[in-house]
């Protein structure tokens, strides 16, 4: 009796212990890189007031002292991450009210942050230099370059494209001529436009 229990018990771990075990593989983990960074670039119509410095802005209807322009824009730039970007900017006149007109060039930084998935906020600091020239009561004569800001919003259609409204203060107290004299320039822009992230 006892040889049978102990052939069992014998029987029964080498039933346990012997078997089909897989050899055991070591897990690596290989590290993923995500490149969160993109180029893009966009096309966007501004609604532009230029004017002498003395005179506020109101790009809805026309004021002794400004005028209303429509500028075309073009941007490209660099997305770091989802909070930073790099941009550059030129925009040009292709519309106006009266003779004068605007182009110039910026360079901003863009911290920007994503509010929800598809929208995000973002501000505009840089520098830039404004060309405006013409008549307005007088010779029109600004060729100078400082400090521009500006904040706007970007809307995602998609992966590829996504909306984008903002504005920019162009120039402020920049030195030249505007109509009657006056030695300062402001200008100032709305532009709305698409972006196309490569």
């Amino acid at each position: 009796m006892k040889k049978m229990l102990l052939s069992a018990i014998v029987l029964s771990a080498a039933a346990m212990a012997g078997g089909d075990i897989a050899p055991v593989e070591p897990m690596v983990d290989t590290p993923v890189v995500v490149s969160e960074g993109n180029f893009y670039a966009g096309v966007g119509i501004a609604a532009v007031s230029t004017r002498n410095a003395a005179v506020s802005m109101d790009i809805f209807s026309g004021k002794n002292g400004q005028d209303r322009l429509g500028n075309v824009t073009l941007q490209a730039g660099y997305n770091f991450n989802p909070y930073i970007a790099l941009e550059g900017r030129y925009t040009t006149t292709f519309a106006k009210e009266d003779v004068v007109k605007m182009s110039g060039w910026s360079f901003f930084v863009k911290p920007q942050y994503p509010i929800t998935e598809k929208i995000s906020l973002y501000a505009l600091l840089g520098y830039g230099s404004v060309d405006i020239s013409g008549t307005n009561g007088g010779v029109v004569d600004v060729d100078d370059s400082g400090f521009q800001w500006g904040l706007g919003a970007s809307y995602d259609l998609n992966e590829q494209f996504e909306l984008f409204f903002d504005y920019t203060s162009l120039a402020n107290d920049m030195d030249g001529i505007y109509g009657s004299g006056i030695p300062q320039a402001d200008a100032d822009a709305f532009t709305l436009g698409v972006t196309y992230n490569f």
